[in-house]
């Protein structure tokens, strides 16, 4: 049922439509390190989160570049790949030990074919999705490194303590040592 209420925030499914996807839910869990999916591998499954930390990043050889975390209850994947089918240009990775409830793409296009409603529910999700990532591109754009901070710690503040700090650091464009001065001296 949390998850229905999940769903909720982004559109009003009704139950008989919310059990046609919640029927092909499966059970998944990683291990703190595992990699979910690797550059070159086409994401065939999308992940709810149970619980948790996940990281998507970019590793150029010479420096990781973090895109995102996710965590309970938000929606877990590389956006990309599992939409088009396409090989994955990132990283997905466990940062701690985690479990998942899955669909998989084709079984999520056959119920997108039986119901508008869930069709509604991830167009509306995708949008919710594009509308956060322009907020980010916003904020890492016109922002001071410590309004990033402290935005970040008001949205994620149980992050602070699960997640490394470089890879935070990484996440909003701060040096990791201006990012660890942030941490010891602005008061969240």
């Amino acid at each position: 049922m949390e998850r229905y209420k999940f769903f909720q925030q982004f559109h009003d499914v009704k139950e008989e439509d919310y059990r046609l996807l919640s029927d092909c839910f499966k059970l998944r869990s990683f291990k703190k390190g595992d990699n979910i999916i690797v550059p070159g591998q086409v994401q065939r499954e999308l992940y709810f989160v149970k619980s948790g930390v996940q990281m998507s990043y970019f590793d150029d050889g010479d420096k990781i570049y973090t895109l995102g975390f996710t965590y309970f209850p938000l929606l877990c994947g590389i956006a990309e790949s599992f939409s088009f089918q396409v090989p994955s240009k990132y990283y997905l990775t466990c940062l701690t030990d985690s479990e998942f409830e899955y669909i998989t793409f084709d079984d999520l296009q056959n119920i997108i074919d039986q119901s508008q409603q869930i069709e509604r529910l991830f167009r509306r999700m995708t949008e919710a999705m594009f509308s956060s990532m322009i907020d980010l591109h916003i904020e890492l754009r016109a922002m001071t490194i410590q309004e990033r901070y402290k935005n970040f710690c008001q949205k994620n503040p149980q992050l602070l303590h699960m997640v490394p700090h470089k890879y935070i650091s990484s996440y909003l464009g701060i040096d990791p040592t201006n990012f660890s001065k942030l941490f010891n001296s602005v008061p969240i």
